[in-house]
């Protein structure tokens, strides 16, 4: 480890990289009671700490190996860390990318003089690519995280953190994907400063890193999330993770809702808006606090970038509330009488703001309600629910539920008294053109799509939630059916949320 450490000093990265400043979220800090760093990454050319180690890594090859030309896969921050790296050491650069992967970023690695090659439908597939194609050309690979070198230059973000915060400094929180981040941060700064806490933040659903440190060997993950898409990894890698288990304090995971709360929390510290990845940092230092109760400590977040879709911001907006705490959703059966609504209103809501309110008649006797309120916090929310049963209505707290979240709040309408042996099922749809019609196409003949909804949060996948008409049939062969379109789903059929509303 002297060696990497070694590597971290002498890296190369300010050829290209610039320093980045370290904000004090005063107003965050001052409501916490802890006082709360931001180190800016997001102020990098391309806008992500990528560049750091993928410039460090070109910097250091051989003539004979810059001649060559580099490859890499990669569906955003580090393929643009490679091309502008590439572009400024005037090496030719490959990158290969999904075909999944957006356009402002494939505009931005050939703005930087990237060439492309569009394969796969992710990360996975475009990587098996990135390799076949290293083999025909003898091109250099660059990997986006296990390299000595990538760690290296990722590295010297903690030695900046501690030049420009020389004093107390309590706990670092620092987004984990494959891991290059986190490594070369935690060697750097336990080897100085050992009793800062490193604690690495994952979703919820890419924690790749969480599971393989309990396990204590790498854990494959056989799907990844799709929001926080910088750091959908589905394995890490080999040199960090043994960094990792030796350096690494503990892995904070955060869910979709808590990582949009973490990025309204940036932008009202510093007006910045993050990538969902950019924002990990802040939300595990954010669910530190609250799990601990800490006062009087210095914590820092990283932030890691800010690659941010536009599109995505209104999916970011919906779910902040619920991340934070302030609203909570609830499925509540009122009585169909005169007036029972309003009773409701008066007599349940009372003072408290209403978020959302969908209201469908279900029969002649009762009504069922989508409605969400503001809270103060997640005690409220509990407080709600037991009053609503106190009084009589039965309810279903909601807040946590994703179907009803993604797709059911903009869908209530009652049911259709005609569909017949429905089945409900949630997809991720890749956004390339034909992948309806793929769908259509693998189910035509048998089953009748009787529900659809579409909802686009501006990644590389839609959210697609499907009915299909299901007659009596051997188990399981429609899911064979599905299996072999290749596209992630999950039955959600027996949802009460889908039961009540839809």
């Amino acid at each position: 480890m002297q060696k990497l450490f070694k590597q971290i000093l002498t890296s190369r990265v300010y050829e290209a990289a610039v320093e980045t400043s370290l904000d004090t979220a005063a107003s965050l800090s001052t409501r916490l009671e802890n006082k709360i760093l931001l180190k800016r990454e997001d102020q990098q050319p391309v806008f992500s700490f990528k560049l750091r180690g993928a410039y460090n890594k070109l910097a250091h090859l051989s003539p004979a190996e810059r001649d060559r030309g580099v490859i890499t896969a990669s569906a955003g921050n580090h393929a643009q860390g490679v091309a502008f790296a590439a572009a400024k050491l005037g090496i030719r650069a490959l990158i290969v990318m999904p075909q999944t992967t957006p356009k402002i970023k494939i505009d931005a690695v050939r703005g930087f003089g990237g060439e492309i090659v569009l394969c796969g439908n992710n990360y996975s597939e475009a990587a098996s690519h990135a390799e076949k194609l290293a083999l025909e050309t003898a091109m250099v690979p660059v990997h986006p995280f296990d390299d000595e070198l990538v760690i290296a230059g990722q590295g010297t973000i903690a030695d900046e953190l501690l030049r420009q915060n020389p004093g107390r400094l309590d706990a670092v929180f620092v987004p984990v994907g494959g891991g290059g981040l986190i490594s070369g941060m935690a060697l750097y700064l336990k080897t100085l400063r050992p009793k800062i806490q490193v604690i690495g933040v994952e979703p919820v659903d890419s924690d790749a890193m969480y599971q393989s440190l309990a396990a204590g060997k790498r854990i494959s993950l056989d799907s990844v999330g799709i929001f926080a898409d910088g750091v959908a990894v589905s394995k890490v890698g080999v040199l960090t993770f043994a960094l990792c288990q030796k350096y690494v304090d503990r892995i904070i995971r955060v869910t979709t809702d808590e990582l949009c709360g973490g990025i309204k929390a940036i932008y009202q510290a510093t007006r910045a808006i993050v990538e969902p990845a950019g924002g990990l940092g802040m939300t595990g230092l954010l669910k530190y606090i609250q799990e601990s109760g800490c006062t009087g400590q210095t914590l820092a977040a990283i932030n890691s970038g800010a690659n941010m879709n536009f599109e995505r911001l209104r999916y970011v907006a919906e779910r902040t509330m619920v991340g934070e705490k302030q609203e909570a959703l609830f499925a509540v059966t009122i009585p169909e009488t005169p007036g029972s609504l309003k009773a409701f209103c008066r007599d349940m809501v009372g003072d408290r703001n209403i978020t959302e309110f969908n209201y469908r008649l279900s029969s002649r006797k009762e009504a069922h309600i989508f409605v969400g309120i503001s809270i103060r916090n997640e005690q409220e929310r509990f407080d709600f629910g037991a009053q609503l049963s106190a009084a009589g209505y039965e309810n279903l707290d909601i807040t946590d539920n994703d179907l009803a979240k993604t797709h059911i709040r903009y869908m209530v309408g009652g049911k259709s008294g005609v569909v017949d042996h429905e089945r409900l099922f949630r997809f991720r749809f890749p956004e390339t053109p034909g992948a309806l019609s793929r769908f259509l196409r693998a189910t035509r003949g048998r089953h009748n799509i009787s529900l659809f909804h579409y909802r686009a949060d501006g990644g590389d996948f839609g959210r697609v939630l499907i009915g299909l008409e299901s007659p009596e049939e051997k188990a399981g062969a429609l899911e064979k059916r599905l299996d072999a379109l290749g596209y992630l789903y999950q039955e959600e059929t027996n949802n009460p949320a889908y039961n009540l509303f839809l």
